[in-house]
């Protein structure tokens, strides 16, 4: 298919914006759109800035107009020159969403079925694609900008937006009702730890927050546990902002989307295999690698394989502080997944060996959760103590207790300390690091 074919298509359905007549709009919009592709070389552009090429496009289709015999109102010249930018620059439909800060998530689940996630609510939009043939060339777009393919050989992709956002793509055969996509943004200016604590959020308090400041200060190793959408990547983010400017941090992903503000960062990237079934790099090739890269730290986007049994070995071995995120509902459910993936490295170490591993390695997990009514709470920090017998001991220090869901739905708990004192205190005394005298008094209770 030509690159004019594949961008007749190329409008999106906007019949539930007032004073725009959708059929005919639609019909005009492909006119100039493909007008503009006979004259307009984009690549001239490159260089220029975003402003200089949006002004540019909008130029031409303001000469399009002028000689366009159905006359359109300002309203439709507004959307005209913005959705045609959108086409030729942007996501075309999705550039929309993506302008909003509040949407966090966008899920096409088809060419004409799109919803978003604002403040934790999913909600269906009337934006739309004008085919399916528009929705893949849109995901094409996107994954070829970190040299990725998708097709029928390779239907499913992983990738990000240049702003950061994650996005995972799966097209027919494996996607029965046609191509879909989700994107997982991220805040343009990264949330800190004053924007969890403060009162829009609520998302844990004043002393989990100082505690866990002290924890990453201290170079104490920690999981971050949850479930999709908890929350997980961005509390990674927050707290690796605690480490000492000075040290040289190395990250492993998947799809690069964690922000370190860090001057000395080594950001690494898995490789899916080509179509030939070669030049894949997996996360654990990547953690064997970081290893030999004098790392201080080192920071794994997610564990979810063999990788597990090397990210151990490192923790064990020097590279105290790293952090890494685990799917996993509970954090002693966190110990049973990694006790599974390091069984998927063949080893054949056994059950008690691999338990000693994960009890010598982790200090700390915290648990993250999306309560029913969307907000993100850490739910518990929890402290591995060691091993008795075959079983790893954990003991809680911080808690969310949940008390019911009101009327308005919004789910009712408090935050607490157990009065448990932790062993890391000691830790933490040995770098310096006092908490207030209270920080684990169980009578403190915070909503």
């Amino acid at each position: 298919m030509s690159i004019r074919d594949k961008l007749s298509s190329a409008t999106h359905t906007i019949s539930a914006e007032p004073g725009v007549q959708a059929d005919r709009y639609q019909a005009l919009k492909a006119r100039i759109h493909l007008s503009l592709l006979d004259e307009f070389d984009l690549t001239a552009l490159e260089g220029a800035a975003p402003e200089v090429r949006r002004s540019e496009i909008a130029a031409a289709i303001e000469r399009a107009l002028e000689t366009e015999p159905t006359p359109v109102n300002d309203l439709e010249r507004r959307w005209l020159i913005r959705d045609i930018q959108n086409e030729m620059l942007g996501f075309g439909p999705l550039e929309l969403l993506m302008a909003d800060p509040a949407v966090s998530d966008i899920l096409v689940n088809g060419y004409d079925n799109i919803f978003v996630e604002r403040r934790g609510r999913l909600e269906r939009t009337p934006v739309t694609f004008s085919d399916e043939k528009h929705l893949l060339r849109i995901i094409d777009k996107i994954v070829s900008l970190v040299g990725r393919r998708i097709d029928e050989s390779s239907p499913m992709v992983d990738a990000r937006l240049p702003d950061g956002s994650r996005v995972n793509a799966i097209i027919p055969p494996i996607a029965i009702d046609g191509p879909m996509m989700s994107i997982r943004r991220f805040a343009r200016i990264p949330l800190k730890m004053n924007n969890l604590v403060g009162d829009e959020l609520r998302t844990l308090t004043p002393e989990m927050a100082n505690v866990l400041e002290a924890l990453c200060k201290a170079k104490v190793n920690m999981i971050i546990s949850g479930g999709t959408g908890a929350g997980k990547t961005t509390l990674l983010n927050i707290m690796s902002g605690y480490i000492p400017p000075e040290e040289r941090l190395v990250t492993i992903e998947d799809a690069a989307e964690l922000q370190l503000q860090q001057p000395h960062v080594v950001r690494l990237e898995t490789r899916p295999m080509n179509i030939e079934g070669r030049g894949e790099i997996s996360s654990r090739a990547l953690v064997r690698n970081a290893l030999r890269m004098r790392p201080d730290r080192i920071i794994i986007g997610e564990v979810r394989g063999a990788e597990a049994i090397d990210m151990l070995q490192a923790m064990n071995t020097g590279h105290e502080g790293s952090l890494t995120t685990i799917h996993a509902n509970t954090p002693r459910d966190a110990m049973a997944r990694l006790e599974n993936m390091v069984g998927m490295a063949n080893l054949n170490l056994s059950l008690k060996a691999t338990r000693q591993q994960i009890a010598s390695a982790i200090t700390v997990v915290v648990q993250v959760l999306r309560l029913t009514d969307g907000r993100r709470k850490v739910t518990s920090i929890q402290e591995v103590t060691g091993m008795e017998g075959d079983i790893i001991t954990m003991q809680e220090i911080f808690a969310f207790r949940q008390t019911g869901v009101a009327v308005s739905g919004m789910v009712e708990g408090y935050f607490c300390a157990t009065g448990v004192r932790p062993r890391f205190v000691e830790r933490l005394q040995t770098f310096g690091l006092q908490l207030p005298e209270n920080t684990f008094d169980p009578q403190r209770r915070s909503s």
